[in-house]
């Protein structure tokens, strides 16, 4: 199978070749794509190398099967044609189709079968909070329709890309050789030391584009009318996303058997001893596969709400990993060969 990666030097990029071998995905040939900046570049892959070609609308993509694309929504709009052209199936981490419809936006754990239905050749990868939310409310929604959600997620500078952690890495030394912060570039404000109630750009309803993803592609991913209210929160941790999330169920649901499905969940680690201070934190979700809950409990101020906590590496299931487990369905369907 020959594969191809475009934004192969980004912080997404780096982490689906690790995906990749870790997994032993079937790739016969390996093409990298980049800008001019990324161009020319060598990264190793099994023992071999492969260098960076420069992104160009021409016939690359010919004998591509499946592409995974994470340079950026631009140049997801721009290259579609040109990648899809010959029929290679492209997986893309951008926002750029997510809401259309006749692009499916798929978490293999919720939705797996919309991968086989695309009209265009494209698959959107969702937004890294909303497929760690739905990964873990898909099982309690079998138990019993979710209405509402209520969620204020705590995202970290790895989720602003490679520059964001350096920057915030930049931060910290500049605070204690100087005492005070100069580089602040990739965020609104200074990051370091600090928390901004903000990310992506504001929208006319006060509430950012990103808090406005986690309403719209959780109905699309889960096929549900829940109603989702988001406050995205970037907080000073280099890597791994945690979210403290609400819900109200039609009937009301014991935290045991919320327990007890999450338990059996694919992609769901379940951590939740709160007496002996056992939860998940990002520290321990960094770099790992699964979404880890704990902190479930039932909600004081609604009967038929309960409540819990989680944290997952956004770089990994909130990204790569949920774009190659997408390919992996495809070709255990016989869809990709």
């Amino acid at each position: 199978m020959r594969v191809a990666i475009v934004g192969a030097s980004g912080a997404v990029g780096q982490e689906l070749l690790r995906i990749l071998a870790e997994r032993d995905f079937p790739v016969d040939d390996l093409v990298l794509f980049g800008s001019t900046r990324s161009a020319g570049r060598l990264y190793n892959f099994k023992g071999k190398d492969y260098e960076v070609k420069l992104l160009q609308h021409n016939d690359d993509f010919k004998d591509v099967d499946i592409a995974f694309t994470s340079a950026g929504a631009g140049t997801s709009k721009e290259f579609a044609d040109t990648i899809t052209k010959y029929g290679a199936v492209m997986i893309d981490n951008s926002s750029a189709f997510r809401m259309d419809d006749d692009v499916p936006l798929v978490v293999p754990e919720v939705n797996a079968a919309d991968a086989l239905r695309r009209p265009r050749g494209i698959i959107a990868n969702p937004n890294c909070t909303t497929i760690m939310m739905v990964v873990v409310l898909e099982p309690i929604e079998k138990l019993s329709h979710i209405k509402k959600i209520h969620i204020s997620s705590y995202q970290s500078a790895s989720g602003a890309g490679a520059a964001a952690m350096k920057e915030l890495e930049q931060q910290y030394k500049e605070m204690v050789e100087q005492g005070h912060v100069t580089t602040i570039n990739k965020f609104p404000h200074q990051l370091a030391y600090n928390v901004i109630p903000q990310i992506d750009k504001m929208t006319p309803n006060d509430y950012t584009k990103e808090e406005m993803k986690m309403y719209n592609e959780t109905r699309k991913i889960m096929h549900s009318d829940v109603r989702t209210s988001a406050t995205c929160v970037r907080v000073s941790s280099l890597r791994s996303h945690s979210e403290s999330v609400w819900f109200e169920t039609e009937k009301p649901l014991s935290v045991e058997e919320i327990r007890e499905a999450l338990k059996v969940a694919s992609g769901v680690t379940v951590v939740d001893d709160p007496q002996n201070y056992v939860y998940p934190m990002p520290l321990e979700s960094a770099g790992k596969d699964d979404v880890y809950v704990g902190r479930i409990r039932k909600d004081l101020a609604d009967d038929n709400g309960n409540t819990l906590w989680l944290t997952g590496d956004q770089i990994r299931k909130g990204a790569a990993l949920n774009a190659v487990q997408i390919a992996e369905y495809l070709i255990k369907e016989g869809d990709v060969k």
